[in-house]
Order: structure tokens, then C-alpha cells, then sequence
């Protein structure tokens, strides 16, 4: 009886069933009380029988119906399994003292049963609740893994995670007739906004600056941000090299328009340095210097716009 009582209270709290604890304390005491007075009083085995069976299918009938009507918080299926054998016990329960009335020899044959059912009852309820536990694990370990490669303001790759990418996105280039270009990304002006606007405002902007890069991009590009605001797209699979000067004019169009934060209108600029693979280097580090160094050209020539690192220039 105390089993049935604990499963119940178990099942309960573990799906945040409400339940008065008090009323449960009440049930078993008075059953235990029933027991304790018909043993006393010689109470015939089959009315002392019918209080404890009372008592156990209708607490595995409870637990049946908390299994069934919260099956989705797990696995349904399982969960289904677990309401049915609940069921199935409350029945044997309710009737398996009038049949052991009548025929003796039933007892071993409905214990085997009895024993059975709980079996499957507690095996599983088990596998629901590990596999639950199991799927927790994967999504923390999922969320774990997002937060080590990603952005935390802007959701954008990180540069640890860009570098990883960097190499699947060379496996593209070395189709015929492939380019991989470097686009390195400065917001001109952006200090200001922040000092004057404060953090927060500067942050949206941020933010909103990450979504127009991801709007403007392909879902085979890489889009990271590398720096307080600074980004990097890198773009795979161009035939040729026209394709990156409409990258660049689309980037320069998307990322210039004016942005409102707070119901406030802010005009940015930026400064885009592109380098290609294999022309201007063939790692990633070589491409990001070759970028970040076209980029400091459009800087020092007045800021908004992009230039393509050439081949006779400079490094560093």
C-alpha cells in the first residue's frame, strides 16, 4: 500500500500535479487502520480484503490517469504503456481478492500477473523518464555548444567558430573555377553612437547591423562578428570576380541604410576590405590581413565603401 501511496506522490510532484498531502496521509492511515481493526475484531478475509484492494486500485487508478493526461510532458508512447498497465493493476487489484475467495489456487497464478504488470508499469515509466533526461542532456549539450561558437549579442558565428567553417568553405573552392572572397566589415562612426547613446542603443545597433549582414548573404555563407564592430562574411562558390563586387555593393546598400532604434533615426557607414582564395592567400589568417587591409584603404580615402585587396599590394 505504501508503494501505491509513493507512486502516486512521486508521479505527482514529477508533473506538477496538485495533490493535498494530507488527504493521501488520511487514505493510508485509515486503510492501515482498517487492516489493524479486522485483524482485531476478526474481521472476515474477504471484507478486510476489500478495503485494501479499494485502497491500491484506486491510488493505481490515480496513477494511471496522471500518467495518461500529462503523456506528452515525456514520451507518449511510454507514458501510454504506463497509464494502461496502471489500469490494468487497479482491475486486477479490485478483483483479484474475489476470485482468490472463490478458487485458492488463483493466488500464485494472480501474484505472477500482479508482478508482471508492475514490471511493465515501472520499466516504463523508467525509460520515459531517462529518456527525458537523455533528451535534456542533448539540448544542454546543444545550447553548450551554440554559446562556445556563437556571438552572445548578435547570434553571428564567433571567430574561433569562423575558422573552423573557414576550412569546409575551402573544400567548396576547390571545385573548378571557384573563388572563396574575405570580406572584412568595420561600422565607421560607430563610437559616437555609442558614447552618445549609451550602451544599450549601441548594442541594438549591433544586433540590427548582424540581421542585415545575415539578409544579405547566402545560408552557405559564413557571417562572424570579430570584434567590438567589426564582422566578417566569408562567401563561397563565385565563378568569377564581378560576383564579388556585387557582394560588396549589396553589403554597402544593406548595411548603410538608416536604422531607427527607440523611434530614433542613425545613419551608419561602413568600411568593407574584401580578399580572395587562392590570389590573395591561401589561409585564413592571410585572407583576414589582405581584407583588414583593403578595408583601411576605404578608411583613409573617406570611409563607405569597399575596395578588393589587389594582388601587387602590400600585406601589412
Amino acid at each position: 500500500m505504501l508503494e501505491k501511496l509513493c507512486l502516486v506522490i512521486g508521479l505527482a510532484r514529477f508533473f506538477e500535479v496538485p495533490v493535498r498531502m494530507r488527504w493521501l496521509v488520511i487514505a493510508a492511515l485509515g486503510v492501515e487502520a482498517w487492516i489493524f481493526a479486522g485483524w482485531a475484531i476478526g474481521m472476515p478475509s474477504l471484507l478486510r480484503g476489500a478495503g485494501v484492494a479499494a485502497f491500491n486500485a484506486g491510488f493505481l487508478a490515480w496513477a494511471g490517469w496522471i500518467a495518461w493526461h500529462r503523456r506528452d510532458a515525456l514520451d507518449p508512447r511510454l507514458l501510454s504503456l504506463t497509464a494502461l498497465t496502471s489500469v490494468l493493476l487497479a482491475l486486477h487489484w479490485a478483483s483479484a481478492f474475489l476470485i482468490i475467495d472463490r478458487q485458492p489456487g488463483w493466488f500464485t497464478h494472480g501474484f505472477m500477473l500482479g508482478t508482471l504488470l508492475v514490471l511493465a508499469q515501472y520499466f516504463s515509466l523508467l525509460a520515459a523518464v531517462l529518456l527525458s533526461f537523455q533528451k535534456r542532456l542533448l539540448e544542454a549539450e546543444s545550447h553548450a555548444l551554440d554559446m562556445a561558437f556563437q556571438d552572445p549579442l548578435t547570434g553571428l558565428s564567433n571567430q574561433r567558430y569562423m575558422c573552423a567553417l573557414f576550412e569546409n568553405a575551402l573544400i567548396l573552392a576547390t571545385r573548378p573555377h571557384q573563388q572563396v572572397a574575405v570580406i572584412f566589415i568595420d561600422i565607421d562612426n560607430f563610437k559616437p553612437i555609442n558614447d552618445r547613446a549609451g550602451h544599450r542603443v549601441g548594442d541594438e545597433v549591433l544586433k540590427a547591423t548582424a540581421a542585415r549582414l545575415r539578409r544579405a548573404t547566402r545560408s552557405t555563407d559564413i557571417c562572424a562578428r570579430v570584434g567590438g564592430d567589426e564582422f566578417v562574411a566569408i562567401c563561397t562558390q563565385l565563378e568569377q570576380e564581378e560576383h564579388v563586387h556585387e557582394i560588396a555593393r549589396k553589403l554597402l546598400h544593406a548595411l548603410t541604410e538608416v536604422l531607427e532604434v527607440d523611434g530614433k533615426p542613425y545613419q551608419l557607414g561602413v568600411s568593407i576590405g574584401v580578399s580572395l582564395y587562392p590570389q590573395h592567400g591561401t589561409t585564413l589568417a592571410e585572407l583576414l590581413e589582405c581584407a583588414d587591409r583593403a578595408m583601411y584603404r576605404i578608411k583613409g580615402s573617406g570611409k563607405n565603401g569597399y575596395h578588393i585587396h589587389a594582388a601587387g599590394e602590400p600585406r601589412a
